[in-house]
């Protein structure tokens, strides 16, 4: 059984397309040799920046040859019918077998497709495979119709066996393929000939090339932080500048640099992100200060000087882009000193966060309103919560954030602190963007829990107020992460809260300023006369949109609580019962229900509810009437029937007592003293009796046990 090894060997290929450009060729190689029966028993795809790699091991040197049968039309068929299968089954009339069936004579044909040599199949699949690649991006060179991510200069492909090596016969656009790969552009020895993927991967590693990613990544982090180690420093950890900085280097050369001492008081995030961004250089942190002091750049060669020449430039080069954000950082600084980040300020009022919305100074003014809103239930001070809310967004407008979008908010701490303002007031800044995905850390500070509760909830009613909600996999405004934030914000802190009191209150804000702004358009427009068709509030009653709000929100916590291992039947039955807008208070019922019915009592129990609802709404269809008053004890007539009076009276009251303490937990506990009576009521008791006096008791009854059961949850709505 052969081994297949596949080269494509080109110009640089973009760091950031390898991994999956390696996966693309195995997964249509791999799956092209399936299907044409060439089975396999292993294949691992690899990538550099000037190659990927293909090894198939263990494949069949052919397709094996098939036979299917085919069934066809009746004899006595018209003769169209009858041709079109012929052509279909590529056989002529004399081939065909008549065959007995109940509804007459039928036609089969038998198909044999004979085996292919396995060379002759890769042939045909790698050129499909090269013509019809999936990159994001391609180009066209020369002469030439291939495209390719970039000008692809050789193609590698060989069948090798314990008898030797063949090179499958392969040309596309002139370009043959070979047996012929090459080493380091600067140091490998030029063209090298190859035999099995051992001998491909022993010769890439002589003539300095590291074939697989992950080592090369390996071979990076180890020998950084084995530099940094040395010298008491760490190595700040970035996985995805390590993969990326994997995908830049065939033979990776890990040279450590000085940053100069004029730069080493920016803050440390500054440093990081300008030399990731425009250098991809490591940070190398000094773990006492926790100032950066040195960078790790990652050289493709080795040189005659230890890299001294490389490092010299690369300082250089490094000194010039931090000059520009030191530039950046001390006029930002003078700003927040001098004018308390007013004048960044009075700048969002030109900027436009959405046209049916208004500028960032409106949305701002409206965070602010709600925050203070907020903040007595989130136990912060409202003051210090609306001035958070205030100048959280104003580092938008700072020259490090234009410059480094991806420093908003971390840079508004800074400049909120230099401007002097309490340290909960910076800290929320930094803070109120959290969490912006499900492993983020959720800021318990409560004026940046004030701050982050109004800015994502600002967001989803403003744009639920103008109907720009998600539509099956399209949230272009990300509200679906927002609502997910509030999740966990709330959660997180325990907020107890009714979430439509707040949406109500900050739609009613939303309709007001999207009234302002199409009064506005109509003032300069110089329409007024259409004042009757623009200036108008949205049309849907609010009360609709907060409810329809609330249910996204419980669509996402219902899969926020699936990922923890609530089931979705045990959601439902929670989101049945009033108070359903408070979330904290609707998990904690979630969370007592689902431990409860992993209990016995609660299994059973559940069971017994069904059984009594199933008679009690049985019972009320055919009668035409309610049982939900009347049990009498002194109607009872076994032990068991009186035992469940006496269980259900001791309940109720404990029960009653629990819910309104909010202690569902003490609640479930309750329910499951009544497992007992309830499964004994059944076993002894004949409910629909001949008295109709004992059948109306017995009726009455069961309604309490379902009315006591459902005082904790819908449980009509639980499976099982």
């Amino acid at each position: 059984m052969p081994d297949l090894l596949i080269e494509l060997f080109s110009e640089e290929i973009p760091a950031r397309m390898q991994t999956r450009a390696a996966d693309d060729l195995k997964k249509l190689v791999t799956n092209g040799l399936v299907e044409a029966g060439l089975t396999y028993a292993s294949a691992g795809a690899f990538s550099t920046p000037r190659r990927l790699a293909l090894s198939v091991e263990g494949m069949l040197a052919e397709s094996p040859t098939t036979r299917e049968e085919r069934k066809g039309p009746r004899v006595d068929a018209p003769d169209k019918a009858i041709e079109g299968f012929l052509r279909g089954a590529g056989v002529s009339r004399d081939e065909l077998e008549v065959r007995d069936e109940k509804k007459g004579q039928v036609y089969f044909a038998t198909i044999e497709k004979p085996g292919r040599p396995g060379a002759e199949i890769v042939a045909e699949l790698l050129e499909s495979t090269i013509r019809n690649f999936p990159w994001p991006k391609s180009m066209r060179w020369g002469a030439g119709s291939l495209r390719w991510v970039r000008p692809l200069h050789s193609i590698l492909c060989i069948l090798s066996d314990e008898n030797g090596a063949e090179v499958v016969p392969l040309s596309i656009d002139g370009m043959a393929a070979g047996d012929v790969t090459h080493g380091h552009r600067f140091m490998g020895p030029g063209a090298i000939k190859v035999t099995s993927f051992d001998d491909y991967s022993a010769k890439l590693a002589k003539a300095h090339v590291v074939l697989d990613a992950a080592k090369r990544a390996d071979t990076i982090w180890h020998d950084a932080t084995n530099m940094a180690f040395a010298q008491g420093l760490e190595v700040v950890e970035d996985k995805g500048l390590l993969a990326e900085v994997a995908g830049l280097v065939e033979w990776p050369v890990v040279l450590m640099g000085e940053i100069d001492a004029e730069f080493l008081d920016l803050p440390p995030e500054v440093l990081q992100t300008s030399m990731k961004e425009h250098q991809k250089f490591f940070s190398v942190r000094d773990p006492k200060s926790g100032k950066i002091v040195r960078f790790v750049t990652v050289a493709n060669r080795e040189t005659a000087d230890g890299g001294a020449t490389i490092l010299a430039g690369n300082q250089k080069v490094l000194s010039a882009r931090l000059a520009d954000a030191k530039f950046f950082w001390e006029n930002d600084l003078r700003v927040a000193k001098d004018a308390k980040m007013q004048p960044w300020l009075d700048s969002l009022a030109d900027v436009t966060f959405h046209n049916k919305l208004g500028s960032q100074k409106d949305r701002i003014d409206r965070i602010k309103a709600l925050a203070r809103e907020i903040a007595p239930v989130v136990g912060a001070d409202p003051d210090p919560a609306a001035q958070a809310a205030e100048v959280a967004k104003a580092d938008l407008s700072s020259e490090m954030v234009y410059e480094f979008p991806e420093l908003q908010g971390l840079m508004g701490r800074y400049y909120a602190e230099a401007a002097g303002f309490a340290p909960e007031v910076a800290a929320a800044c930094e803070d109120h963007y959290a969490p912006l995905g499900p492993s983020d850390d959720v800021p318990t500070e409560p004026v940046s829990v004030a701050v982050a509760l109004a800015d994502k909830i600002d967001t989803l009613t403003g744009f639920w107020a103008i109907d720009e909600k998600p539509t099956g996999s399209k949230d272009p405004f990300a509200l679906r992460r927002a609502a997910l934030g509030v999740i966990r914000l709330v959660l997180s802190n325990k907020v107890s809260a009714s979430l439509t009191g707040i949406f109500f209150a900050q739609l009613e804000r939303e309709y007001e300023a999207v009234l302002a702004i199409d009064m506005h358009r109509v003032s300069d427009m110089h329409q007024v006369g259409d004042m009757h068709s623009i200036g108008k509030r949205p049309t849907t009653p609010i009360d609709e949109q907060a409810d329809d709000l609330l249910s996204f929100f419980h669509d996402r916590l219902k899969v926020h609580l699936r990922d923890q291992g609530i089931r979705h039947d045990v959601i439902d039955a929670c989101l049945a019962m009033p108070g359903n807008d408070d979330l904290t208070l609707l998990v904690k019922r979630a969370e007592a229900l689902a431990a409860f019915l992993k209990t016995d009592d609660g299994e059973n129990l559940l069971q017994g509810f069904k059984r009594a609802n199933n008679i009690v709404t049985q019972a009320e269809e055919k009668d035409g009437v309610e049982y939900s008053f009347g049990a009498d004890i002194k109607f009872a007539e076994t032990d068991e029937e009186k035992a469940l009076f006496k269980a259900l009276d001791t309940a109720e009251p404990n029960i009653a007592k629990a819910m309104e303490a909010e202690d569902f937990a003490a609640a479930m506990s309750g329910m499951a003293a009544l497992r007992a009576p309830i499964d004994a009521f059944f076993e002894a008791v004949q409910v629909n009796a001949d008295s109709e006096v004992l059948r109306r008791n017995r009726l009455n009854l069961l309604h309490r046990i379902r009315a006591i059961c459902t005082s904790v949850a819908d449980l009509a709505k639980l499976e099982g």
